[in-house]
């Protein structure tokens, strides 16, 4: 980062292409907090990844014990994670940025997504500023759209104690 602008980071897919690498080579998070598994298509604005929250995932332990659904922060949280290893993987953003989800807006929940089932998210840019990022997203559990939301997120520079 210079000037507090967002630097261009190194395309590490072809356009069209799936990255071939393991997320946790893109993203900070880890397990259990990393959610999606793959991503299938890295665009130049448009990103499509994979996860699923097995049986045993921590959360359905409280949410619901009896009938377990990702809750809805989780899902969101998906998308954010899929639009940003898309952002590196097509070299918008480097590698050793950090982004922090700072805006959600128009979220809607259509459909319960349960244990087992595998989410596919569709993330779309629609604005890269001087420091911030808006993206859209759609998760869909087969052909049924499960959720929907626009998300802002700002890239902190690496080694920055504060925002």
């Amino acid at each position: 980062m210079s000037d507090g602008k967002i630097m261009k980071g190194e395309r590490l897919v072809e356009d069209g292409q799936p990255y071939p690498g393991s997320l946790e080579e893109l993203l900070p998070h880890r397990k259990p907090f990393l959610f999606v598994d793959r991503l299938t298509h890295v665009g130049e604005k448009l990103f499509i990844g994979e996860g699923m929250y097995p049986t045993g995932t921590w959360f359905f332990e409280g949410h619901f014990p009896s009938y377990p659904v990702v809750p809805g922060v989780i899902l969101i949280e998906t998308m954010a994670q899929c639009g940003g290893a898309g952002l590196i993987a097509n070299g918008t953003v480097p590698r050793n940025g950090l982004f922090l989800l700072v805006g959600v807006d128009n979220a809607k929940f259509r459909r319960q997504v349960r244990p087992d089932e595998l989410l596919r998210m569709e993330v779309e840019t629609i604005k890269v500023g001087s420091r911030m990022i808006k993206q859209r997203g759609k998760a869909y559990v087969g052909d049924e759209l499960a959720c929907e939301a626009e998300f802002t997120c700002i890239l902190v520079p690496p080694n920055k104690d504060k925002v």
